[in-house]
């Protein structure tokens, strides 16, 4: 596994890389990570140039010294070099900026090792530039496997490579250990509104914010409240808004929350919302989903993975049809009621068993695309 970003750093791919390498050990294989993020400095071992075990898995911590634990060092692929060799498969993990990982990419094809890419992130504006680099085009023409977590990420990249085939291959979730109990709705009037995200500009949360004042004011009979669970930049910023609208009483912003916090909120919770338009899968959306509640999500977005509009969520075109979807949700308990059922008694399709056998597939089409590998990836 190479990717820039690893535990302990928090956040959608540091997580779910750690969570597939588990998977893959469990399932047999021999899995190590190579990443520019430094260790947390525990038990005496160094923070970089070392190797550690995160849950019994070695992560090889290629990080320099920079400010804010930037995961960058252009002097990575001098010390990966000696190391890619002895893997049956190298395991890309990409994001928008991702320049470990490019790095990575450049040194396994000339080294003809088998490569699986994995984007992380919708390219949008991004895309143009990687269409004029060329050079992922060539890497896919070569034989690395091109998968995205979703169809909508992986739209602008089947434009780009322009022929070689790109799978998806979707965040994984334990459904079994999500899957809750059913509780008793409580006898009141308030409905709990809950979304989990990094407090940045790219998820959103000052919109959401606006639209939850928004949806208040439209059900002046239901004592709506809202929870922002997570952590980020964008923090004082939302809370000048809160301030701003008087909604301290009913907007919290509790943090960053273990995951049994997590699950143990959303079961206390009525609807998700997740507000982001450039959402490339939304793995707690789909955690959400899986407790049971109805997710009210963008259109166009990685949420349409999971989310079928009007049977277990809302899929809206705009804020105002968020607005309006969320407002449905609120007024009408039958609706909820309705799409929690469904939620409760679907299990996802993006189980770990199935996201393990298709990365086992990837590997196997990467191993499979060898021999056309030439020495340089032009």
């Amino acid at each position: 596994m190479l990717t820039d970003c690893y535990l302990p750093r928090l956040g959608g791919i540091e997580v779910q890389v750690h969570d597939l390498a588990t998977r893959l050990v469990a399932a047999g294989h021999e899995v190590e990570v190579f990443t520019a993020t430094p260790g947390d400095g525990s038990q005496g071992v160094p923070r970089r140039g070392t190797v550690d075990a995160v849950d019994g898995i070695p992560v090889h911590r290629l990080a320099i010294a920079l400010p804010k634990d930037l995961p960058v060092n252009p002097l990575a692929p001098l010390q990966l070099r000696s190391q890619l060799r002895r893997f049956d498969v190298a395991h890309i993990h990409m994001g928008v900026v991702s320049p470990f990982a490019t790095d990575a990419a450049v040194l396994t094809s000339l080294l003809k090792i088998p490569t699986v890419m994995t984007w992380h992130c919708v390219l949008d504006k991004a895309a143009y530039a990687v269409r004029a680099l060329g050079v992922v085009r060539r890497w896919a023409r070569h034989g690395m496997a091109m998968n995205a977590v979703s169809d909508i990420a992986a739209a602008p990249l089947r434009k780009i490579v322009n022929g070689p085939p790109v799978a998806v291959l979707p965040n994984g979730i334990d459904a079994a250990a999500w899957q809750l109990p059913v509780r008793p709705k409580p006898d009141d009037e308030v409905v709990r509104l809950v979304s989990a995200m990094r407090l940045a500009p790219r998820k959103r949360p000052l919109a959401l914010v606006e639209m939850a004042v928004t949806v208040r004011r439209a059900a002046p009979g239901k004592d709506v409240r809202l929870e922002i669970l997570g952590e980020g930049p964008e923090r004082p910023a939302v809370e000048r808004l809160i301030a701003r609208h008087q909604a301290s009483g009913w907007i919290t912003l509790p943090g960053r929350v273990t995951r049994e916090d997590l699950k143990a909120r959303y079961a206390a919770a009525d609807i998700y919302v997740s507000p982001t338009i450039l959402e490339s899968f939304g793995i707690a959306a789909l955690e959400a989903r899986t407790v049971g509640l109805p997710i009210v999500g963008r259109a166009g977005s990685g949420v349409g993975e999971f989310v079928t509009d009007d049977v277990n969520g809302f899929l809206a075109h705009s804020d105002d049809e968020m607005v309006r979807c969320l407002t449905t949700l609120v007024i009408h308990p039958g609706v909820r009621a309705r799409m929690r059922q469904h939620n409760q008694s679907v299990p996802p399709t993006q189980d770990w068993p199935t996201v393990v056998g298709l990365a086992e597939t990837e590997y196997r089409r990467a191993i499979a695309a060898r021999p056309q590998w030439s020495a340089t990836p032009g």
